[in-house]
């Protein structure tokens, strides 16, 4: 793991061009500014009275990039104690009242968590996550109609989801993903 710290910009909404800092962490992968782009052009630019979960956080650059585009809420979770003390600052710094940080990993927060969310940024550590257990742990947490972004480094099938989206980017493959009903 290694303290330095490193910023990316959030490239819409109220905070546009406002640098979010994180500290380097195995595994920590902001998602690029072009794939934000993509996904906030998916989603919308307006998430008014959508609720959020960033679940893997890291910089919590897709929970702020949310929150900029008046998202009700997002709640940002990780269990890097370094990357805490980051989004902490960020919120601080942003003035994110509706964002709630959360030191947990996902599994715990998943187990403990009984709020729906209408997106949910599932971004994990490539190498350190089960993407299918997690998924399948995730989709009790969605709101009818809720939608799962996921960022990955392969290509992405299921029989309980939905693929409304998919895009690749360099080495990473990213969807939005629905349940189906």
């Amino acid at each position: 793991m290694s303290s330095k710290k490193s910023s990316v910009k959030i490239i819409g909404g109220s905070w546009k061009r406002k640098n979010i800092f994180f500290h380097g962490a195995d595994g920590l992968r902001p998602t690029l500014s072009r794939v934000r782009e993509t996904l906030f052009n998916w989603l919308g630019q307006d998430l008014s009275e959508k609720n959020c979960l960033d679940l893997f956080s890291g910089s919590g650059i897709l929970g702020f990039e949310s929150l900029s585009r008046n998202a009700q809420s997002c709640i940002l979770v990780d269990n890097n104690t370094l990357t805490i003390s980051g989004l902490i600052d960020n919120k601080n710094n942003l003035n994110a009242k509706n964002a709630l940080i959360v030191n947990s990993t996902a599994e715990i927060f998943l187990k403990n968590n009984n709020e729906l969310f209408d997106i949910i940024f599932f971004d994990p550590p490539f190498a350190s996550v089960d993407m299918h257990i997690l998924l399948s742990k995730i989709k009790s947490h969605l709101k009818p109609k809720g939608i799962i972004y996921l960022e990955m480094n392969a290509q992405f099938s299921s029989n309980e989801f939905k693929i409304l989206k998919n895009s690749k980017a360099g080495n990473v493959y990213f969807y939005l993903l629905q349940l189906k009903i």
